[in-house]
């Protein structure tokens, strides 16, 4: 007899990046290796920040299927410009309505709670205990922590207080935890005091799918130029003002920037390069053009603020590094993704600091490569897989509800 899986968490088909295209990967590897999947979830909304257009005249509370896979959705607030406290808004409407369709869960063997939203928690939670399932939560971006570091919370000092002593409570509650990164692990262990199961479930990616012996030239990056690519969320993670000293200070005509994606800053930075004949904007491509848009870039770019260390693993750099082309990443020298950079030479990882210093990075990458491309993409199929990372989750979960 197939055993049940329920999956709780706001992102999820069709979306097609970030946390919703794991999620998705996720429940259709569980189908395919024999398990029958449930999944409470929002309306897509990301990048966008606004419900699809497909979804848009669909009930408050609405039902379909995919890939075997029963999807049952309610359709949550979405803020037009996501300040931290419109986003408490989107927390609070997606939870209430995740817990009152968690009643049409009648029967399940595990409930995996994907994190954010940390009130998630409480869904999966009332499942669990309802069908005395076991309850996983998975953790890939510790919000609140993300919040401060980012200065999302501004003054709001004893609001971010009540939020991270909600996250401690919440955290007691489940059966197993995991996240995404080593510095992530480590920092969930440090909340909940080693009294739980952690474990590294770390993102991944499909190597077959991201795959430059498969790719053809992507119309957005279709020049003799030498292509800089950014490709993601536009939002306050990444050091948009450093990105912009760059670009406006590089003299060689010969070197294009390339933005793909959207998000909450997407329009404050399509008004800063507007007048920047080296930048170019275009909106995020679907899943299935991503391999061409990846590969056909000859050097990926991402700029982190400092102070994000270990609140969030951006799994964008798993995809940058499948492409077989080098990487330019500026963040915390503390973070994993310096340590995964390093450890793999596919590419240069430099702390905040003069764009003079990047600017010589690229230049340095533009003429002398030194197979760092070949490099990362090496390192990721060791070490990130597809294959290799969700059958070690198997065995776990499996280990769990039998």
């Amino acid at each position: 007899m197939k055993k049940k899986i329920t999956i709780v968490g706001l992102n999820f088909y069709p979306e097609d990046t970030a946390i919703g295209l794991y999620s998705t990967q996720l429940a259709e590897y569980l189908v395919k290796n024999n398990f029958e999947v449930q999944v409470i979830t929002g309306f897509p909304y990301y990048p966008t920040w606004k419900i699809a257009e497909k979804y848009k005249d669909k009930p408050k509370n609405y039902i379909e299927y995919h890939n075997g896979i029963k999807i049952i959705r309610y359709k949550q607030y979405i803020p037009g410009n996501p300040t931290f406290l419109k986003r408490i808004f989107l927390l609070l409407d997606f939870t209430f309505g995740a817990y009152k369709n968690s009643f049409k869960i009648k029967k399940t063997d595990l409930v995996f709670t994907v994190v954010p939203f940390t009130s998630s928690i409480i869904v999966g939670d009332r499942i669990a205990k309802k069908t005395k399932a076991k309850h996983w939560v998975h953790i890939q971006d510790f919000e609140f922590d993300a919040a401060a570091e980012t200065n999302l919370v501004g003054n709001k000092k004893f609001l971010f207080q009540f939020l991270f002593w909600i996250e401690k409570k919440l955290l007691s509650k489940p059966h197993a935890l995991s996240t995404i990164s080593n510095a992530m692990l480590r920092k969930l262990n440090d909340k909940t005091k080693h009294k739980k199961p952690t474990y590294l479930l770390p993102n991944w990616v499909d190597v077959d799918n991201i795959n430059p012996v498969k790719a053809s030239v992507h119309p957005y990056l279709n020049s003799g130029k030498f292509k800089i690519l950014y490709s993601g969320n536009i939002g306050e993670k990444q050091d948009w003002n450093l990105f912009l000293d760059v670009v406006k200070n590089i003299r060689n005509k010969d070197i294009e920037f390339v933005i793909v994606g959207s998000g909450a800053k997407k329009d404050w930075l399509q008004q800063q390069v507007k007048n920047l004949k080296n930048v170019s904007y275009y909106p995020p491509v679907p899943y299935a053009e991503l391999n061409d848009l990846l590969c056909s870039a000859d050097l990926h770019i991402l700029f982190q603020k400092n102070n994000v260390i270990d609140t969030v693993m951006p799994s964008k750099i798993l995809g940058m590094m499948a492409s077989a082309k080098p990487s330019l990443i500026t963040g915390n020298q503390q973070s994993e993704v310096a340590d995964i950079i390093k450890k793999s030479n596919g590419g240069i990882y430099l702390q905040p600091g003069s764009y003079n210093e990047v600017i010589q990075a690229i230049l340095t990458l533009k003429n002398d490569p030194k197979n760092m491309g070949e490099n990362a993409r090496k390192y990721v199929k060791e070490h990130f897989s597809f294959g290799k990372v969700l059958n070690q989750f198997k065995t776990k979960l499996e280990k769990l509800i039998n």
